[in-house]
């Protein structure tokens, strides 16, 4: 079971790496392993993933209010169907039928086996590595405005990688929008208005579980999930006045070391494989 001392650490992990292309899966495990303690469980992680995206929400709660008025508007308004805000309404609904299929298929085997140490540690260099050359060699020229269908797509299927820890739902997006030629803003930015139906879908179903057989109770998930409500906000904010002027670079060097550190923590028996 997860205390609650457990759950505020857990719950500043997940606030500070959810949004940073670094694998809040990933981190929640490691911190988990390195201070002994139970893996709190892919039912945790979706639960306090709530708190998070309910921080997405309303930073953006202008941008989703105009997105959701114009889309149903849209319906019924021939007009309005060439709209950006009406086709954005569209585009995350088709971006998230990937990671929803998926994630409903390879449920057990997200909860078991994707939780290998050891595959963490993998996806973390391969997908930092990926990250790294798509912010290298993307052109940075398209914003938001250019979205089609198609790139709504291959953004769905980036998210969906991210069923596997270690991937970073942010990451992966990330970078399919930079290999399409989309900035780093507003690449950022639509990969986290895409994240919020997976998000919190998962978050909902997988609640089901909290507080039977080796889930955590339901307090201290609770807790867990306002703190990284409240710190991912605040990383939301810093993230998007850092790509105006940085790159993602050292992101990317980031998780090829903590890559390689875990890789090495494993082969020396300090972490197991879970």
């Amino acid at each position: 079971m997860i205390s609650w001392f457990e759950a505020v650490v857990l719950g500043v992990v997940q606030g500070l790496t959810e949004f940073l292309p670094i694998s809040s899966s990933a981190h929640v495990l490691i911190i988990s392993q390195l201070f002994g303690w139970q893996d709190p469980g892919a039912a945790f992680t979706a639960v306090t993933q709530i708190g998070t995206e309910m921080a997405v929400i309303i930073y953006f709660r202008h941008d989703i209010a105009r997105i959701v008025s114009t889309w149903v508007r849209s319906l019924y308004t021939p007009a309005l169907r060439g709209n950006i805000d009406a086709r954005m309404g569209w585009y995350v609904i088709i971006g998230t039928l990937p990671i929803a299929i998926l994630g409903l298929v390879f449920k057990d085997q997200i909860e078991t086996v994707a939780r290998n140490l050891w595959l963490v540690s993998f996806t973390l260099i391969f997908f930092g590595v990926i990250l790294g050359v798509a912010d290298r060699i993307g052109a940075k020229t398209k914003t938001v405005d250019d979205l089609t269908m198609r790139d709504g797509l291959l953004y769905g299927l980036g998210q969906a990688c991210a069923l596997i820890p270690g991937v970073s739902r942010s990451g992966a997006t990330i970078s399919v929008g930079l290999f399409l030629g989309y900035t780093r803003e507003a690449a950022t930015r639509y990969a986290f208005l895409l994240a919020i139906p997976a998000v919190m879908a998962s978050g909902l179903f997988e609640a089901l579980d909290i507080g039977k057989g080796p889930a955590p109770e339901w307090g201290p998930t609770i807790l867990a999930t306002v703190i990284a409500f409240v710190i991912g906000y605040l990383v939301i904010a810093w993230l998007l006045r850092y790509l105006t002027t940085n790159s993602y670079m050292p992101f990317v060097i980031y998780r090829i070391v903590l890559g390689l550190v875990v890789a090495g923590l494993l082969a020396g028996g300090v972490l197991t494989t879970g």
